[in-house]
């Protein structure tokens, strides 16, 4: 079986013109989705819309590892775009541009259904930061108090957490779901307003949302 999911990450997201979106859609789903698969170490590729939250655009890559996108194949793309690209990349025509690398921090291994798992159909995504003297105690809280309690709620496939190896915050949360209404469910506003000890005494008064976090997307390629 294929290998679609790894212990890296890189995130795009952008916002961009009105006028340019329709070229932007085609460059990146007729041209740059299929170049950055065909580098070593690229897993799987999905391209979301922001049904909530910012930027609008997210172009979410799996890698086997955060290494990938440091790879001398992956420099000598960067270094030498298409034509194409030069009119149309995020970096050139782009607004609020983020391009973050990531690796996995949660869970510590993946499962084999997940490593199997096709690009969920939608995605909530957090991007937030804490005081470094919270670090170990935000991770475990998270991981023991918060994340295994959405298993509950229905529509929810999966969570994975990430610290970022190029850019900030220094954190993100993936949670894969279902559908965007699933974000919109009172079994999810629940999970999100549930008091747990150290969570909500010790760390969510210290946590920041980094600006248009938490954000909801759509997949809108592959259809």
């Amino acid at each position: 079986m294929a290998v679609k999911k790894g212990r890296g990450l890189l995130m795009v997201f952008v916002d961009v013109a009105e006028e340019l979106e329709d070229e932007f859609n085609r460059w990146y789903n007729e041209e740059h989705i299929d170049e950055r698969l065909a580098i070593p170490g690229v897993l799987s590729a999905a391209r979301y819309v922001a049904i909530q939250g910012s930027p609008k655009y997210l172009a979410f890559y799996e890698l086997d590892e955060a290494e990938a996108y440091y790879s001398d194949t992956w420099k000598n793309i960067l270094a030498n775009p298409t034509d194409w690209s030069k009119r149309m990349s995020p970096t050139v025509i782009g607004n609020n541009f983020i391009r973050n690398v990531y690796r996995m921090i949660y869970p510590d291994a993946l499962t084999e259904e997940t490593i199997q798992a096709d690009m969920s159909p939608a995605v909530l995504i957090g991007r937030m930061s804490v005081p470094p003297e919270l670090d170990a105690k935000f991770n475990e809280a998270y991981n023991t108090e918060r994340l295994p309690e959405c298993y509950k709620v229905p529509g929810y496939i999966r969570n994975r957490r990430f610290e970022a190896v190029e850019g900030t915050p220094k954190y993100m949360t993936v949670h894969e779901i279902e559908s965007p209404e699933v974000a919109e469910t009172t079994d999810w506003k629940a999970w999100s307003a549930m008091v747990t000890p150290v969570w909500n005494s010790e760390i969510r008064p210290h946590m920041i949302h980094e600006s248009g976090s938490p954000g909801v997307y759509r997949r809108i390629f592959p259809e």
